[in-house]
């Protein structure tokens, strides 16, 4: 709790003072940002040994499993009822091709990295496995990050473990519920690690996205900026080795992101508008089209202005972005459309989004910094049902990465024959997270840090992907 009180001995039976006039409730500011925690944060990003690398990861999830083989592996080659339904577009890698829709990433692949052997190893619905990478304390790789890196970046207060809906990008989206998102709320309730790092959603419908609101006029606030002097005392005690960078910058530091606030970076409206059209997928499928059908009541166009928000999340300094993107249920079933028919314009929009994303990231020269990781629940059954439609399959499993100062320009892994299971090693959701989280940390500096206990082992003790880290 971070509340600034008037300057009356005013109290009720419980102590409250009547003439408190801000509070950031709960969980504080953005999910725990109260001033000796931010400044705690602040002197252990400054000491020597910090865990903490300057790198983001954007994890895309496609919620309800995509296809592999209209993705990444369009096995041309196989039967009918087995190949992509889009065809395929040759890359700029030689010899490897993708599905008929992803044109624009075919097109930059030599910065990619695709895994074809990769596999969740489960086929039912399951947000938690993929994004925890199966860790003992069923955490999220995004709360894991936050256990180490703090809840809040210490140098612009913004939350480092964040879940982007659709609603965070469109006002008044309400989208319903659907049996594959079930699993969403464990960012919010992240395993052992509890609910100081649970993720923050800017769609505004968590209790944190209300706290974080300034429910005074600025201007009674910067009246009473002489209250924020009553920090000195804490410095005493909280830096006694003068590690802060001193009290006056810090002061005025924790003054700015409470009367101005971090929220400006959620706000899309700040970019240029040429940028934001650029982003923009509506065009590749109409909502009431595929909403209509209940496995993709989800399902929205918005992905591309989602990636949009990522980016300005990770150039603000938060450190992890969960993307959420529904309703890849393909049964063709009459819960979605015969034949897949929905699959197409989709695909294309994950496509155009990711694209439009990373040459974004590069135009900022941001490529190194930021690791985006795109990858689903599932793959899908390499036979098509009799209504054209593709099943759970939990054998393979989409994966792309790009960025991140990986190696990237490469294809790791081959599916046998008809895309059915691995016919090299096969990765799976542990060497995911071992891969993200040596990306994000030093980990030879995390197995010293005992204040993170289990949460130490969790993180250093995987394999990473091979060929992809350094």
């Amino acid at each position: 709790m971070f509340s600034i009180f008037g300057n009356q001995n005013d109290r009720n039976c419980q102590g409250v003072n009547r003439r408190e006039f801000l509070q950031v409730g709960g969980l504080g500011l953005l999910g725990g940002l109260t001033l000796p925690m931010l400044m705690q944060a602040k002197a252990q990003a400054a000491a020597a040994g910090s865990p903490v690398r300057d790198k983001a990861v954007v994890f895309l999830f496609l919620s309800g499993g995509p296809s592999h083989f209209e993705f990444f592996d369009p096995k041309m080659d196989a039967p009918a009822e087995i190949r992509s339904i889009t065809g395929e577009t040759r890359t700029t890698l030689p010899g490897i091709t993708f599905g008929g829709t992803m044109t624009r990433l075919a097109s930059m692949a030599e910065k990619l990295a695709v895994v074809r052997s990769y596999a969740t190893g489960r086929g039912d619905h399951t947000y938690l496995l993929p994004a925890s990478g199966d860790n003992a304390l069923k955490a999220t790789m995004g709360a894991l990050y936050a256990r180490v890196a703090g809840v809040n970046q210490p140098r612009t207060g913004m939350p480092n473990n964040v879940l982007i809906l659709p609603e965070a990008v469109q006002r008044g989206l309400r989208l319903q519920g659907n049996f594959e998102t079930g699993a969403l709320p464990t960012l919010t309730a992240p395993g052992d690690l509890g609910a100081s790092y649970r993720a923050f959603d800017p769609s505004g419908s968590s209790e944190v996205q209300r706290n974080m609101q300034l429910r005074i006029a600025p201007e009674r606030l910067e009246d009473r900026r002489y209250l924020l002097d009553a920090f000195d005392t804490m410095r005493r005690d909280i830096d006694n080795r003068g590690v802060l960078a001193g009290a006056d910058r810090f002061r005025q530091q924790a003054f700015d992101v409470i009367s101005r606030g971090v929220a400006r970076a959620f706000d899309l409206s700040r970019e240029d508008p040429r940028l934001i059209d650029r982003y923009d997928t509506a065009r590749f499928f109409r909502n009431e089209d595929v909403q209509r059908y209940y496995d993709m009541r989800r399902a929205s166009n918005y992905l591309g202005k989602q990636m949009l928000l990522a980016r300005r999340l990770v150039e603000a300094g938060c450190g992890f972005v969960t993307v959420s993107d529904c309703g890849w249920d393909m049964h063709a079933n009459e819960n979605s459309p015969r034949n897949m028919t929905a699959l197409p314009g989709m695909s294309a929009q994950v496509d155009h989004a990711v694209a439009t994303f990373l040459e974004d990231l590069e135009d900022r020269g941001m490529s190194d910094k930021v690791l985006l990781v795109v990858t689903g629940e599932m793959g899908r059954t390499p036979r098509r049902n009799g209504n054209g439609g593709r099943d759970h399959w939990g054998n393979l499993t989409s994966l792309l990465l790009a960025g991140g100062g990986l190696r990237m320009g490469q294809v790791i892994g081959r599916s046998d024959r008809i895309g059915g299971s691995p016919a090299t090693e096969r990765f799976g959701p542990p060497h995911l997270l071992a891969t993200v989280m040596h990306t994000l940390l030093d980990i030879g500096e995390v197995r010293v840090q005992r204040e993170l206990g289990r949460v130490a082992n969790v993180i250093s003790d995987g394999t990473p992907i091979a060929g992809l880290v350094s």
